[in-house]
């Protein structure tokens, strides 16, 4: 097991986050840091950690100081790091002691072949540890038609196995990508691999300041994303998502690939090309709320 974990300026939570990946019931843990530039106590955190860590080898590489993403891709493409499965980490939340394991276990009944990725719901927390509620609750099975319009969870839950990640790391040589989660999610469900979204909560999320939001289910989180899909940033997203499915087009399978130009071709022409496409296609949100969000977007030229 390998665990991929991004680090800047993280002193002040990191050693809570790095007790419960020693708890873990999963028994050994190669544990990969890649710090992005800390100028706090990080550094030196890890260093004293390296005495303390039984469960495998504790390597802290300096990442390439360009981002969250570029420092999780970093890692993704590095040849150094090899395992039979594969985790994201943050540095300042909780994990669950049987985070690890509850995933392995999934995949240990699946087809060894196939691109696997685990993700699950998550459990919301004040800067402090204080529960704040859960992440939404999907229902809806994770799939491409889904991965081309939402991540479907954060990669601080996401695990995935060999397969999975020789995929990964393929694509992601050959494009960056404008967030992990929602890269991973894309290129395995692309592929034909198989995601399990775990209902579960088995990280606890850490929200800092004002991002803080009851738990990001109320009503005021809801009307907020669906803003910021309306104003076009999500159209922003989605350019850098097609770029990077686009070099990668030998990766993709059949059924994908005519679900994707279908989806090209619907975000071209008037407003009834728009849904005659899309609704072909078969692309949809988690939520009802998400999918209006999805159709005035498309309405309005914002995606």
């Amino acid at each position: 097991m390998a665990v991929l974990m991004g680090t800047k300026d993280g002193a002040a939570f990191i050693v809570e986050q790095l007790e419960s990946l020693l708890a873990q019931s999963w028994a050994h843990v190669d544990l990969w840091v890649s710090d992005d530039g800390s100028t706090d106590a990080t550094a030196a955190i890890l260093e004293a950690w390296r005495s303390r860590w039984n469960k495998g080898c504790l390597t802290v590489v300096e990442g390439p100081r360009k981002g969250f993403a570029a420092n999780f891709r970093s890692m993704i493409i590095d040849p150094r790091i090899s395992a039979d499965y594969y985790a994201f980490c943050d540095q300042d939340d909780v994990w669950e002691p049987d985070r690890l394991e509850s995933a392995v276990r999934w995949m240990e009944g699946q087809d060894v072949q196939t691109p696997l990725l685990f993700c699950s719901r998550t459990a919301t927390i004040s800067e402090d540890g204080v529960s704040a509620g859960y992440s939404p609750l999907f229902r809806r099975p994770p799939s491409f038609p889904n991965a081309l319009v939402q991540s479907i969870a954060g990669g601080n839950t996401m695990l995935f196995n060999r397969v999975a990640r020789d995929l990964l790391a393929k694509a992601s040589a050959r494009t960056e990508f404008v967030s992990h989660d929602w890269w991973a999610y894309l290129i395995v469900t692309a592929a034909g691999g198989k995601v399990r979204y775990e209902p579960r909560p088995l990280v606890r999320y850490r929200q800092h300041g004002a991002n803080l939001v009851g738990a990001n289910v109320s009503w005021k989180a809801r009307l907020s994303r669906l803003r910021r899909l309306l104003k076009g940033q999500f159209a922003t997203w989605t350019e850098a998502n097609l770029a990077g499915l686009a070099v990668n087009g030998d990766l993709i399978s059949h059924d994908a690939a005519a679900c994707l130009g279908l989806f090209i071709k619907a975000r071209e022409g008037n407003v009834f090309r728009h849904f005659r496409l899309l609704g072909k296609c078969g692309v949809y949100r988690q939520t009802f709320m998400g999918t209006l969000g999805l159709y005035l977007a498309f309405l309005w030229r914002r995606i």
